[in-house]
């Protein structure tokens, strides 16, 4: 049987209109601009306005994916919205994207691992192309973490922010799309980076609430430590799957959660920081939204022709990591 191989057909992406500076937050918490910069690179985040669910900042970026695919709803056989702040338990925020887009004909769930969701999304969907079940599949990843952020912890409430991205996944030519992927996961971590309570382990109540175990706790030096040795390795892992070497690489667009972290990543691989793509400084970390809307912008910027060689590289909450190696076919 001919091999198929999957790849990008269409990107699209979307941040809300404010702008949180750390000047805003200097006025919130105690912290500063100069200590929050120097410690993690971001100097803004976007936030969601009161009206906008998760839902809502997915369905504009799947809007622009499809558009810049050149595809309808319709087409959509498949819906996969990779998110740790859903509108709601259930039903899943893909179900609900499914409607907006009007994909009646498709398959629609949510995916969560943490940070690492968009890479684990688009391994998903990859294998669901190549295996010949679906044609075209919707993969977002979309937050909006600012309704999880307790607004009083400085160790948590400067590092993350809003946004969707959003890429419309299908066949491409032989020897372009995805090329190789890694994943894993390390559940003894899970305790570093979680949101406590809302589950069936501790239901809300006036407990867990008055507790704040509804927002994000974070251990941030485990999740440091944890996150410098392991992004840089599950690039490692998928460039040796593909067979490529640094100076194959055109481009590494890592989840952009901390400039160090980036900085710790591109130095194990060897690869030059004027072939890594940051805009942590502009948007924060915005977990499963962060890879997509790097995609989109280094797209933008002229820095993904065709041909080129792509490593996406990933680490969340579970905790987990993720990589994918790709050649850009758009």
């Amino acid at each position: 049987m001919e091999k198929i191989f999957a790849g990008i057909l269409g990107m699209g992406h979307y941040l809300p209109d404010k702008v949180l500076t750390n000047y805003d937050l200097e006025k919130m918490v105690d912290t500063n601009n100069d200590w929050i910069v120097e410690r993690t690179g971001i100097k803004s985040r976007h936030i969601a306005a009161p009206e906008q669910a998760t839902s809502d900042l997915a369905f504009i970026a799947a809007e622009r994916a499809l558009k810049d695919a050149g595809i309808d709803g319709k087409d959509i056989e498949c819906v996969i919205v990779a998110t740790e702040s859903p509108d709601t338990k259930f039903p899943s925020t893909a179900c609900l994207l499914q409607d907006k887009i009007g994909a009646k004909n498709a398959a629609a769930f949510d995916l969560s691992a943490g940070c690492s969701g968009f890479v684990y999304a688009l391994a998903v969907a990859n294998t669901m192309i190549v295996s010949g079940l679906y044609k075209h599949i919707l993969v977002v990843g979309a937050e909006t973490l600012s309704r999880i952020m307790n607004w009083q912890d400085r160790n948590t409430c400067v590092l993350f922010g809003d946004g969707a991205g959003a890429a419309v996944v299908g066949q491409v030519e032989d020897g372009y799309g995805i090329l190789s992927i890694d994943m894993g996961a390390d559940g003894s971590g899970g305790q570093f980076l979680s949101q406590p309570a809302g589950g069936s382990r501790k239901p809300a109540s006036h407990e867990t609430v008055d507790a704040g175990e509804h927002f994000i706790h974070m251990d941030g030096s485990e999740v440091f430590k944890f996150a410098v040795k392991i992004m840089g390795r599950t690039a490692e892992n998928a460039m040796k799957k593909a067979g490529l070497n640094t100076e194959e690489i055109d481009l590494l667009i890592p989840h952009q959660a901390n400039i160090r972290i980036i900085n710790s990543a591109a130095k194990r691989l060897g690869i030059s920081m004027d072939k890594v793509f940051v805009n942590v400084d502009k948007y924060g970390n915005t977990s499963a939204a962060s890879i997509p809307i790097a995609i989109c912008e280094a797209r933008e910027q002229g820095l993904l022709e065709k041909g080129k060689t792509v490593i996406l590289a990933g680490f969340g909450a579970g905790l987990t990591w993720a990589s994918i190696a790709l050649k850009w076919s758009k």
